[in-house]
C-alpha cells in the first residue's frame, strides 16, 4: 500500500510531466491521488499532536546523538563552509534554531551576540560550557513553543541558521516557522536551513517511518517565496543533507552572499 509521503510525491512528479498526449489519463489519477491525500490530510490534522515532535521526544533523540551522531566528520566541515561565508559582519546577532548538543553553535562567534532558540531548557549549560567565561556575555538563550519567537528582538539577526531540527516539523510547522523569524531578522538578512526533501529515498524513508515529517525541495520552495522570502540557493550536500538558502528583501546587511558549488569529498 501506499504510503501519505508516496501519493504526495507521486502528485507532484504528475503535475511536473503533463503533456497534451496524456493528459487525460494523468489527470484522471491526480484527482484520484489528490482526493486520497485530502481525505489523509484532513485525518492527520485531528492528530496533528502525533506528527509534530515532542519536547520529550527532542530530549531523548539529542541523547541518542551524544554517542551516534548523524553528521559526520566530511559533512560538517561542509556546512561549516556554508555557514563561514556569512560571518563577515560583527554588528549583528546571529540565531541558531534548535542547537541540540551544540555540534555547530561554536561556529557563530563572529557575530556581536549568539543567540539560541530551543524547546529543551537542557540544552543551554552544556553548549554555555564550549565557551570560555569572557565569552559567556554573548551567548543568549530563548525557550519555544513550536515556532515562537516572540522573546527574541525585533530586527536583531542578520543570519538564522537550523540543522538537524526542521526535518522534524510538519510543513504547517515550518511554513509558520517561515513566518515568524521575518521578525528578528534584518532587511536582507540570510537564512540556512535544512530540511527533508522526499524526492530522494533517504529523505522519503525518514519520513515514512516516522523520524521525519514529509518535505520536498518543491513545497520548500513555495512556502519560502509565499512568505516573501528570495530563494537564494536549495542545494544539498548529499542526499538527506539539503539545505535551503534564503533572505529577507532589503538592503540593511552588510554581508552579500555568493552562491559556491560544493565540492563533495
Amino acid at each position: 500500500m501506499l504510503s501519505i509521503e508516496e501519493i504526495k510525491l507521486l502528485i507532484e512528479k504528475l503535475e511536473k510531466v503533463k503533456k497534451e498526449d496524456l493528459q487525460k489519463l494523468i489527470d484522471s489519477n491526480l484527482k484520484i491521488l489528490k482526493d486520497l491525500a485530502i481525505a489523509v490530510d484532513a485525518n492527520n490534522d485531528q492528530v496533528i499532536d502525533r506528527l509534530d515532535k515532542t519536547p520529550e521526544w527532542f530530549l531523548l533523540d539529542n541523547q541518542q546523538k551524544k554517542t551516534t551522531p548523524l553528521v559526520d566528520e566530511t559533512l560538517r566541515r561542509q556546512i561549516q563552509t556554508k555557514l563561514f561565508q556569512f560571518s563577515r559582519s560583527n554588528i549583528y546577532n546571529s540565531l541558531e534554531i534548535g542547537p541540540g548538543n551544540g555540534m555547530f553553535s561554536m561556529d557563530f562567534r563572529a557575530w556581536k551576540l549568539q543567540m539560541f532558540l530551543d524547546v529543551l531548557p537542557q540544552v543551554e549549560k552544556p553548549i554555555r560550557k564550549m565557551f570560555p567565561p569572557q565569552h559567556q556575555k554573548y551567548l543568549v538563550f530563548y525557550r519555544t513553543k513550536n515556532t515562537e519567537c516572540s522573546n527574541i528582538p525585533q530586527n536583531s539577526c542578520n543570519f538564522v541558521f537550523s540543522w538537524d531540527t526542521f526535518p522534524f516539523f510538519t510543513q504547517n510547522h515550518v511554513q509558520q516557522y517561515l513566518h515568524d523569524i521575518k521578525r528578528v531578522l534584518i532587511d536582507g538578512g540570510y537564512c540556512m536551513i535544512q530540511y527533508a526533501d522526499c524526492h530522494y529515498d533517504i529523505d522519503l524513508q525518514n519520513a515514512k517511518r516516522g523520524y521525519w515529517n514529509y518535505n520536498t525541495k518543491t513545497e520548500m520552495t513555495r512556502m519560502i517565496e509565499e512568505e516573501g522570502y528570495k530563494v537564494i540557493e536549495m542545494n544539498q550536500f548529499r542526499p538527506g543533507a539539503n539545505f535551503a538558502i534564503f533572505q529577507k528583501p532589503g538592503k540593511q546587511n552588510p554581508v552579500v552572499y555568493k552562491k559556491t558549488e560544493i565540492t563533495l569529498d
